[in-house]
């Protein structure tokens, strides 16, 4: 299966992307220490979004599949970006799960979490940490 993303460069630095199945629009825009003005997302930002998001949705998938209520799961990845060359070194992602989730059905989202398509797609060279947090 292929989907198409479109992109235009729109101002100094900042391009307007458009997922073609649906018509959503994203815009990005360089963050301040790499020239730009900070004001959306930046290529990079999008990034660690894709990798919190599709873990969260592998953890909804599963979650769904053993009937678990994970209402109000949320994630939080932090970026840390390294030079030379400049490029992400570290993703680190917490994501918060209900605490009335049994010990077991932990252990099963967690590992499912684990086979996000956008984890297994980054480069080893990056450090993943990734914590769960039930509260």
């Amino acid at each position: 299966m292929s989907i198409k993303i479109k992109g235009k460069y729109t101002k100094k630095f900042g391009t307007t992307i458009t997922h073609t199945p649906s018509g959503t629009v994203i815009k990005t825009a360089a963050p301040k220490d790499n020239n730009g003005d900070g004001s959306s997302f930046s290529p990079t930002d999008l990034l660690a979004a894709s990798l919190g998001s599709c873990m969260l949705t592998i953890i909804g998938i599963v979650a769904n599949r053993l009937e678990i209520n994970i209402e109000g799961a949320t994630f939080e990845v932090e970026k840390h970006m390294i030079s030379d060359p400049r490029r992400i070194g570290k993703l680190s992602v917490d994501i918060y799960l209900p605490k009335s989730i049994l010990e077991d059905d932990r252990k099963k989202l967690e590992r499912g979490a684990m086979t996000c398509p956008v984890h297994k797609s980054l480069l080893p060279e990056i450090e993943i940490p990734v914590r769960f947090i039930y509260e």
